[in-house]
């Protein structure tokens, strides 16, 4: 019977291990929920993206089959037709730079999470410590019946 009670020890350290791990490990819960938020953050990446390709396929096809686009862009970056002139007054705004940003580059975060050595050692020492609460009040029944 007292051999059963002190196994209580091991059983007890490794339900603090699957329970440290489950919570905190490389597989927990806590690295689910890491990984779980970068993957709603790439998403938004993923659709802020596409909808910037939607405007440069949108500003291209323009460019490409709207003379009237196309002249408007050459403008506002400089240049006229061949019998074309035009005076740029400098200093009051009307030349604006149409480069379009191209998108955000998002490097995936590493999840945070205990290793699992470090869950080892926490479940041993606390077993260790089950184990001897239980020596020391065996101990001390001793004590008491003598």
């Amino acid at each position: 019977m007292s051999v059963l009670k002190y196994l209580f020890a091991v059983w007890a350290g490794v339900l603090i291990y699957t329970l440290l791990a489950f919570s905190f490990g490389s597989r927990g819960i806590s690295a689910y929920n890491q990984l779980l938020s970068e993957k709603t953050r790439q998403e938004a990446n993923i659709e802020s993206l596409r909808q910037k390709n939607l405007a440069l396929e949108n500003s291209m096809n323009a460019l490409l089959h709207d003379e009237d686009t196309l002249a408007v862009f050459a403008r506002e970056l400089g240049y006229a037709r061949a019998q074309q002139r035009f005076v740029r007054i400098v200093g009051l705004g009307g030349y604006q730079q149409t480069l379009t940003d191209a998108g955000v580059v998002l490097y995936a975060v590493e999840s945070h999470h205990i290793s699992d050595r470090i869950l080892q050692i926490i479940a041993f020492f606390a077993a260790i410590a089950i184990f001897l609460c239980m020596l020391f009040f065996d101990a001390m029944k001793r004590v008491h019946k003598s």
